[in-house]
């Protein structure tokens, strides 16, 4: 009797498997190190004593939650109300452009308002005169969010896009990101709202480790029916 032929075709796809399957693991574990090494990162940003604003041409991701001290003069006419969702509820990023010390101009949120605050209302309660602001720097969120697209025609916006929010309130050149206000420091003002700084939200999905651990689980099973298949015939 001559002897069973064996499943070479099958046992190919198997080994091309494992090495996938092994590969996929190597790169989540990669990953795994450099997200680790990016939250290390930021959080050290966050907590660390505020810097000056470096130029336009250094604002980009490598500085992004970069602590940051800035002063000016706010033109509160120009505030813009942007939809957010914070742990304080639903509502608006109140973003107020500032007039730099050195002549550039740079878009603050200033804080949470709640749902219903108007254009108006929020504009009122912007300090005058003299202001210093001490925050995280953070990327401009260009066109909208996810679901939903930003309408300037409409002055309904949906994420925190710079160039945009400029370009609707006339303010020409301003700076490639904002700041998220932590600290301040004004002259007080009498309104009926007043914005919530220090909510930024700075979360990093990290489930690389899950995933390597899918892999590899992936590549041991392709492993065992390799043998599986092979000793069978």
């Amino acid at each position: 009797m001559k002897g069973a032929r064996r499943p070479i075709g099958l046992a190919a796809l198997l080994l091309v498997a494992v090495g996938v399957f092994a590969a996929l693991g190597v790169w989540q574990v990669q990953r795994m190190h450099w997200k680790h090494a990016l939250i290390a990162r930021v959080d050290a940003r966050v907590h660390a004593a505020p810097v000056a604003l470096p130029a336009d041409a250094r604002l980009n991701a490598d500085l992004e939650y970069l602590r940051v001290r800035v002063s000016g003069v706010y033109q509160g006419k120009a505030t813009a109300l942007v939809r957010a969702a914070t742990d304080l509820g639903t509502g608006y990023w109140t973003m107020t452009p500032l007039r730099l010390d050195d002549g550039r101009t740079l878009w603050i949120n200033r804080g949470f308002v709640p749902a219903g605050t108007t254009r108006t209302a929020a504009s009122d309660a912007t300090p005058e005169g003299h202001v210093a602001v001490v925050g995280l720097l953070r990327l401009t969120e260009p066109k909208g969010s996810v679901l939903q697209s930003n309408q300037p025609q409409a002055d309904r916006w949906y994420s925190r896009d710079v160039s945009a929010l400029a370009t609707a309130r006339g303010l020409g050149k301003v700076s490639p990101g904002f700041v998220d206000a932590q600290q301040e420091t004004a002259a007080p003002v009498a309104a009926s709202v007043k914005p919530v700084p220090g909510l930024t939200q700075i979360h990093f999905p990290d489930s690389h480790l899950s995933y390597a651990l899918t892999w590899f689980a992936m590549a041991a099973l392709s492993v065992f029916g390799l043998v599986f298949v092979w000793r069978r015939a």
